[in-house]
């Protein structure tokens, strides 16, 4: 039986061999690729020292497997740029426009330009909408003026009374002979049942969803959702912001679950970023392109407000939202107001908000006081006192849930959209926010800021020690879950 010993060796040195060169891979690819030295140094720890068994887990749970599919996914789709790009303005340069105690913002509209794609652009008139009871009769009666293109993306959009009426609508532009254009990702079709897209084939509206997920080969993608919200007519008129199309923002429906939150009416040459954004997903989604002058035509300056489209996902890299959040807390001098329904920043991020309260700059934070998904709330709880132990401010705002997703720096600058303070928004989500430079904006927004936190409650960091430890210990488990939430 001596063949059978030496296969027995053989098949051995093959195992050592095969386990020495996984555990080498591995330790090279976490020394080569993990951002953070800390989760380095443990993944090569647990390599090292359980070979075969570290090596496995680290190719299976240590890869980010989340961004590389979605880079996948996306590779080869060109970015749609309607307005030729312009020389990178210095930040002097970009000062000029700027009033007298809002100059110091320049050098932020130079950094975010280095980090987005798109240019800043001037002469945009931004009108806030507060819950559908504005935005959707808006949204509505644009629809109605269309004479040429509707394009629309949305998460959510329900077969209730505000989904059937958005349907109808559309059928309508349709027969009227306008080309339309719905997108929606097919996670958020899921969240009414039967789901809207019956109404739509019925209106003849032409539709897609963004990634559906049924498909086993198609898993891995099952976390990249398409969470931009935006609304484009003839090219000129658009609606962005955080809403949905749910009866639930609109309060005069008297829903039974109302949801407060903010969108925004947006004219002047910015509309053709949110088209270009709409182009690419729609592209991606359905290998039509949307080019020409029916859906890119020419703007002219409308408005006072400067502003730009920041388009985030997990095929972005760098990370443009959270990078252009962390720029404009690194540029504030007085104030940052900051309304998000989930607050889960990460370390960056609670260093960068601490910083800033450490130069003497204000920041406020607004929560909602009953927050929709509970381990979330728990969760971010779990990190409040990171940011209360060097003097930022946190507010709970009273029912009904708060939506509204806002950031104001110094009362010129403002960041909406769909994003939230979450790793879901900055790490999985395709997002798009717009930063505006307009102190008119800025003061809207600010004045409802003030409005919300006035009525709020606000927290502080012995309440927050003085939770009941077992409460603590839900929030601290809850908090090991953040990168999932």
């Amino acid at each position: 039986m001596e063949w059978q010993s030496e296969l027995a060796k053989i098949w051995n040195w093959l195992v050592i061999v095969l386990t020495v060169v996984l555990a080498l891979l591995a330790a090279g690819h976490a020394v080569l690729y993990r951002r953070e030295s800390r989760a380095a140094v443990l993944w090569v720890g647990v390599i090292m020292l359980v070979p075969l068994i570290g090596a496995t887990l680290y190719f299976v749970l240590g890869v980010n497997r989340i961004r590389r599919r979605a880079i996948l996914l996306r590779s080869g789709l060109v970015h749609m740029l309607s307005v030729r790009m312009p020389p990178r303005a210095t930040a002097d340069e970009s000062s000029q426009w700027l009033p007298e105690d809002a100059r110091h913002l320049g050098a932020l509209a130079n950094t975010v330009g280095r980090v987005a794609e798109r240019p800043l652009l001037r002469g945009n008139q931004i009108i806030p909408l507060q819950n559908g009871d504005a935005a959707y009769p808006a949204m509505l009666a644009a629809i109605e003026s269309a004479q040429h293109t509707v394009t629309l993306s949305t998460y959510i959009f329900d077969r209730d009374e505000a989904g059937v009426t958005f349907a109808k609508a559309l059928g309508n532009a349709v027969r009227r002979g306008v080309e339309v254009r719905v997108l929606i990702d097919a996670t958020g079709t899921r969240y009414s049942w039967p789901p809207i897209l019956g109404v739509l084939r019925k209106e003849r509206v032409r539709y897609a969803r963004f990634l559906p997920t049924f498909p086993l080969w198609r898993l891995l993608s099952i976390n990249l959702r398409c969470h931009r919200k935006i609304l484009v007519v003839d090219g000129r008129i658009g609606f962005t912001g955080g809403m949905n199309i749910r009866v639930g923002h609109w309060h005069s429906k008297n829903s039974r679950h109302p949801i407060q939150d903010l969108h925004f009416r947006i004219e002047g040459p910015v509309i053709s970023h949110l088209q270009e954004v709409f182009a690419e997903d729609w592209l991606f989604t359905t290998g039509e392109s949307l080019q020409g002058k029916r859906w890119f035509p020419e703007l002219d300056p409308v408005g006072p407000a400067a502003a730009r489209a920041i388009a985030d996902g997990p095929d972005e890299d760098p990370d443009p939202l959270r990078w252009t959040i962390q720029a404009a807390l690194a540029a504030a001098q007085r104030s940052v107001k900051i309304m998000t329904p989930y607050f889960l920043p990460d370390q960056a991020l609670i260093s960068s908000l601490n910083l800033a309260a450490l130069r003497g700059v204000r920041v406020e934070i607004v929560l909602p006081e009953k927050n929709n998904l509970h381990l979330v709330a728990w969760a971010s709880q779990a990190m409040w006192w990171q940011v209360l132990d060097h003097g930022c401010s946190i507010f709970l705002s009273a029912p009904p849930f708060d939506h509204t997703k806002l950031m104001v720096v110094d009362n010129h600058w403002s960041l909406v959209g769909s994003a939230n303070w979450d790793p879901r928004s900055f790490r999985l989500n395709f997002e798009l926010d717009v930063e505006c430079y307009d102190a008119t904006l800025a003061g809207q927004l600010t004045a409802l800021f003030d409005a919300r936190r006035a009525t709020a409650r606000e927290v502080t960091l012995n309440q927050v020690d003085g939770r009941a430890l077992l409460i603590r210990l839900r929030d601290g488990v809850a908090r090991l879950f953040t990168p999932f939430l």
